[in-house]
């Protein structure tokens, strides 16, 4: 199989970092590290054959120590947020790390993405894989249940990178896997992700108190800027004068996808119409949370090259349960229970036109 393994750095422990390149005869390849189980580079190919980066990143081990915004990271075990960071499970209350306000996000202090993944090599030359595992104590992070995870990243021969998100528990406990890359088609050097288009088969999203913590409701799309079923401009999108984009300067909102069906189907597009680059998105989850790098810190560590991090300079398209869903009856169940298995895929496919 064509798989490079190579040293990225190491930790202040001296457990050492390492990066796995996966390559194929397709014009798509990925980079990933066993620290976070984090996508590093993702190259694609444009319509001229000119290859790019096209997801946001640093240059070393200490970058993505110190730095904010879970860069290509895996979440768990519970991506998104849960508010007052509590939660009741079958008559008993668990209070989780606060690390958003008052909030709890993408699996509190210490998460997946702070963690060291054992890796394994697999598949053939033609669809190389990474198979990630870890173990997750019961308790760490205040969640119930010893959870077994499993990872599988396989570059497809036809050039999509597909994400096998895997767990089994041996108590009842909530999760919520997802990765958090922040994608720019025209390169993640290049800036404002406005010139992109976005396609997304949602007819609703999560109404929002305060703390972007759902606030039970469930909106239509309709007749607002959170209608992505024709495709539209990003950049129009994020300037659209709705009190909710206005306040959020842009789109941290989770979109309830229409006719679920539990099947891996096309649910997104992103478009970039100058370099011909297009990745459409398949899961088999019922959501998916757009995030505009509103908030993103621009002082913070430089990315890959020295590149300086700037608000809207790409967006996530984070596949999910519902934000909060534990505590709201009727939202998507994210109880796993001792003999049920989470099994969840995902599939970025980039392409030009």
């Amino acid at each position: 199989m064509s798989i490079e393994k190579e040293l990225f750095g190491k930790l202040p422990c001296g457990c050492e970092v390492w990066a796995y390149t996966l390559k194929n005869a397709s014009s798509t390849s990925v980079r990933v590290m066993n620290l976070g189980g984090t996508l590093l580079n993702i190259w694609a190919k444009d319509k001229n054959g000119e290859t790019a980066d096209v997801i946001c990143g640093y240059d070393s081990v200490d970058g993505y120590r110190s730095a904010s915004g879970y860069q290509g990271a895996l979440i768990g075990r519970y991506g998104n947020r849960i508010g007052g960071a509590r939660f009741t499970l079958d008559g008993v209350a668990y209070d989780l790390y606060k690390n958003d306000g008052d909030n709890h996000l993408h699996g509190g202090k210490c998460g997946f993405d702070k963690k060291l993944w054992t890796v394994r090599q697999s598949g053939t030359d033609a669809e190389p894989a990474l198979i990630l595992t870890l173990v997750s104590p019961a308790m760490e992070e205040n969640y119930p249940g010893t959870l077994t995870v499993t990872v599988i990243y396989t570059l497809t021969a036809a050039g999509a990178l597909s994400i096998r998100y895997m767990a089994m528990t041996d108590a009842p406990t909530i999760l919520s896997l997802t990765n958090h890359s922040y994608f720019n088609l025209s390169g993640y050097q290049n800036g404002n992700v406005g010139s992109h288009t976005l396609w997304i088969d949602a007819d609703r999203i999560n109404g929002l108190g305060a703390g972007l913590i759902p606030d039970g409701t469930i909106l239509p799309v309709d007749g607002t800027p959170y209608d992505f079923r024709t495709e539209r401009s990003v950049g129009d999108a994020i300037a659209a004068d709705h009190p909710m984009v206005r306040e959020f300067n842009g789109f941290d909102n989770n979109f309830i996808f229409r006719d679920f069906d539990g099947k891996v189907r096309h649910r997104a597009t992103l478009r970039h119409p100058a370099s011909g680059r297009v990745m459409k998105m398949y899961t088999d989850q019922p959501c998916v949370q757009l995030y505009t790098a509103n908030m993103i810190n621009e002082n913070d560590v430089p990315f890959k090259g020295g590149v300086p991090q700037r608000v809207h300079c790409a967006l996530c398209l984070e596949t999910q349960a519902m934000p909060d869903s534990i505590n709201h009856p009727g939202f998507t169940n994210v109880v796993l229970r001792p003999g049920e298995a989470y099994d969840r895929t995902t599939v970025y496919e980039f392409t030009c036109e």
